[in-house]
């Protein structure tokens, strides 16, 4: 590094420094499909939620309905949230499909 703070540029190929080549190519465990994969156990857990607090609701065993209805809200803006990321990747994929290499 010179005196105004400039790194050099490395390749494209080339790991960032300080990181081992484990990290480099992914396999630390943190990768795109495994918060995808997160994410959708997310959404899946707050669905079964705010679907065990309705039949609770109508089967009498609780009389909130202020935590059902928002547990509701909760897991149905998570889902459509999850739809609409889907969308996305599935849209990126088509791009990069169509890149002629």
């Amino acid at each position: 590094m010179d005196k105004l703070g400039l790194i050099p540029v490395r390749g494209a190929g080339a790991p960032l420094a300080g990181t081992s080549i484990d990290k480099a190519k992914g396999t630390e465990g943190s990768g795109f499909g495994d918060i995808l994969k997160e994410s959708v156990q997310s959404v899946n857990g707050q669905m079964q939620n705010a679907a065990a607090l309705s039949e609770g609701l109508m089967a009498g065993e609780h009389s909130n309905i202020h935590e059902t209805m928002i547990a509701m809200e909760k897991a149905s803006i998570s889902f459509h949230m999850l739809t609409k990321v889907q969308s996305k990747v599935i849209d990126a994929y088509k791009e990069i499909m169509r890149l002629q290499l």
